[in-house]
């Protein structure tokens, strides 16, 4: 059996091409395009309301929770007052007092054994802390 290539004897081909696929894809383009475009322009707004809404936020939240950083000198910085290590307890104790949450936000220099990190978080939970959020520096 001999395959025929090209037009067929009798002339009755289609030689258009089909443009049904063509627009059918088109339209679901356009449909979603329209439906994506309110989602974007909304987002953009909510963020833009929730960085307002943050920086006025700011002082307020950085009363409420207490910073603590251990020092690569073994001694501890605590909402930026430097104390030694065996003084945290006296240092830490009225600020978790008058703080509503017990949060407590730690950071650590390089270098800093763990036990020495550890015990610092265990001291801060033994006080009071509730939350303890550890942050790189």
């Amino acid at each position: 059996m001999a395959i025929r290539r090209g037009k067929p004897a009798n002339g009755d081909g289609i030689y258009e091409p089909n443009m049904t696929p063509l627009i059918d894809v088109s339209l679901v383009l356009v449909v979603i395009l329209m439906v994506a475009t309110p989602l974007a322009f909304q987002s953009g707004i909510a963020v833009n309301a929730a960085a307002a809404s943050g920086r006025a936020a700011k002082e307020k939240t950085r009363l409420e929770r207490v910073e603590l950083s251990v020092l690569a000198d073994g001694r501890v910085q605590v909402n930026r007052d430097v104390v030694e290590r065996s003084a945290l307890g006296a240092a830490l104790r009225p600020l978790l007092a008058q703080s509503s949450n017990g949060l407590v936000v730690v950071r650590c220099d390089d270098g800093i054994p763990h036990g020495d990190f550890v015990s610092v978080i265990d001291e801060a939970r033994g006080l009071g802390a509730t939350k303890i959020a550890v942050v790189e520096n």
